[in-house]
């Protein structure tokens, strides 16, 4: 059997501080049928919030994706991933 390579990413957005955006963020992973492996939301002294997802197994394709529809959301300031 051959085991297959699994890419660990993270997703990093940057946004204004509103509640919503926590859910909307992890919202773009359900809707794929993906559960995070981690989520951190916090809030930074500009009163932003700052929210990482964790995600197993995604190819690098719809992590762009998933991050440019992010990016389209009026609150969202920045939205990019690395690979851990």
């Amino acid at each position: 059997m051959v085991a297959q390579t699994l890419s660990l990413w993270r997703l990093r957005v940057t946004a204004d501080a509103d509640p919503g955006v926590v859910a909307r963020v992890v919202e773009r992973f359900l809707n794929l049928n993906v559960l995070p492996r981690r989520v951190l939301a916090e809030s930074d002294i500009n009163n932003r919030f700052c929210v990482e997802v964790d995600v197993l197994g995604m190819p690098e394709a719809q992590m762009t994706l998933v991050a440019a529809k992010l990016r389209q959301n009026t609150s969202v300031l920045n939205a990019y991933w690395h690979r851990l």
